[in-house]
């Protein structure tokens, strides 16, 4: 089990390695674009080399992208459709450049359709993006908070999802505040035998690739997303040993994306709360 956090790109792909480092990361994550505009750039060879280079000398990986915050599969407007397919494309196809394993993504909200009325589209859509792309980058639904008609807030979505594309390229990013604030019991023995049964039964253990580490300000069920740092929302420190204790989270990679105790983002004290908790856990041990 390796534990990091989504880190920043800024100046280059491989200051992100720079900044692993100095807060302790084992494993990262990047966003391939600015998380808040359609706008991308292009990268050399020689950015995406030095990340590559700079990410095996440090023994920093799995490395993983996060798509921008503007895609929604579920759209069915032509122009932020195609937009959207397209920034995906770029993603999964800047992963192989890097040596990423894939790009989690929201799926987006059916606006009161209901899930059965859009699950085709979404289907579709993620079909169209992995024919446009290198067949070993892995497209990675991420389970949501359930706000706003959100898709994939719950396991029997992301399994149904995963059954009509019908690729095993489609994995799943756990998100530990989001299936905590949709009422997925992950503090308590019962509770979290029960969710990752659900998890299993519906989706499948060999789908899970990562785990989004993070903290709730809401309480059990808040449907809401809203981080914590490690150990001060109402997962805790006790939820998270538990959930690292846990058989199904062995080799699973943990990425912090909490808002950081100065609110600058992932740092270097959560990371070693969370190695701490992972050393209380056995955890270690399990790394192979």
């Amino acid at each position: 089990m390796r534990v990091g956090a989504h880190v920043s790109t800024s100046g280059g792909l491989d200051k992100a390695i720079d900044r692993a480092r100095a807060m302790g990361a084992e494993t990262i994550q990047i966003f391939g674009g600015p998380p808040q505009t359609w706008r991308r750039r292009s990268y050399a060879d020689e950015e995406t080399n030095a990340f590559r280079e700079k990410a095996a000398a440090a023994d920093v990986g799995p490395v993983f992208l996060h798509a921008i915050y503007l895609i929604s599969l579920v759209s069915d407007d032509p122009v932020a459709k195609e937009k959207g397919q397209a920034s995906l494309v770029a993603d999964l196809e800047l992963c192989p450049r890097i040596g990423a394993k894939g790009s989690s993504v929201h799926a987006g909200s059916h606006k009161g359709a209901g899930f059965e009325a859009v699950l085709e589209r979404v289907a579709a859509a993620i079909r169209r993006v992995l024919k446009a792309t290198p067949h070993d980058s892995w497209l990675v639904l991420e389970n949501s908070a359930g706000m706003g008609g959100s898709v994939g807030a719950h396991f029997h979505e992301l399994g149904a999802i995963i059954r009509e594309v019908g690729d095993a390229r489609v994995k799943v990013c756990l998100d530990t505040q989001h299936a905590f604030a949709m009422g997925y019991d992950l503090i308590t023995e019962k509770g979290l035998t029960a969710t990752v049964g659900e998890f299993k039964r519906e989706i499948g253990l060999d789908a899970l690739v990562a785990c989004h580490a993070n903290d709730s300000k809401v309480p059990l069920g808040g449907v809401r997303d809203r981080h914590e740092n490690i150990g001060e929302g109402h997962i805790g420190r006790d939820g998270f040993r538990r959930i690292m204790s846990h058989p199904a989270f062995a080799k699973v990679p943990f990425i912090i994306e909490v808002p950081g105790f100065g609110n600058l983002g992932p740092d270097k004290e959560n990371l070693d709360i969370l190695k701490e908790i992972r050393r209380e856990a056995g955890a270690e041990e399990k790394r192979s």
